[in-house]
């Protein structure tokens, strides 16, 4: 995990600069100790590892935005020698079944940075479809940035998954 999450270059879209191996542990002694959603911003990391008990190449996260609206937000985070081989979009799309059937989600989003094609493709291969772009919306590692939102919704999901 050290790995990936302290590359620069991965972490270039994220709300967060390379960690140090601190802030990894942080990350699995707190946020990763707790898979619950239970509350706005409790979330469940999972990590993404190769078949047949191979490295860890990623995680994923899904994170209750509003309860209230039944609206949890997906993440996702891969090591760069391991991208474009479709290991986000897979993680991604187990994290979808999950928003859907456990947490009976009406509402899921995927945000990012608008330079960031990579995750815009892996969100419309999972057919959400982009939704807004709102234009500073957000301060992130100290400047203001816009931020793309890619949604799918319950009936949109169980239309594609019969």
């Amino acid at each position: 995990m050290l790995g990936y999450r302290s590359d620069p270059e991965t972490c270039r879209y994220l709300p967060f600069e390379p960690q140090t191996a601190d802030d990894v542990d942080r990350f699995l002694t707190t946020r990763a100790a707790r898979p619950v959603l239970d509350s706005p911003d409790s979330s469940v990391p999972l990590g993404v590892a190769l078949p047949h008990g191979g490295p860890l190449v990623g995680d994923v996260i899904v994170f209750v935005r509003s309860r209230p609206d039944e609206c949890v937000e997906l993440g996702w985070i891969i090591a760069a020698e391991h991208r474009g081989q479709g290991y986000a979009a897979e993680a991604a799309e187990a994290l979808l079944a999950f928003a859907f059937d456990e947490v009976q989600a009406h509402r899921v989003v995927a945000r990012m940075d608008p330079g960031n094609a990579a995750s815009a493709s892996v969100a419309e291969r999972l057919g959400m479809r982009r939704e807004a772009l709102l234009i500073e919306a957000e301060r992130i590692k100290g400047e203001w940035v816009d931020t793309l939102y890619y949604v799918l919704l319950e009936r949109e999901w169980r239309a594609s998954h019969p």
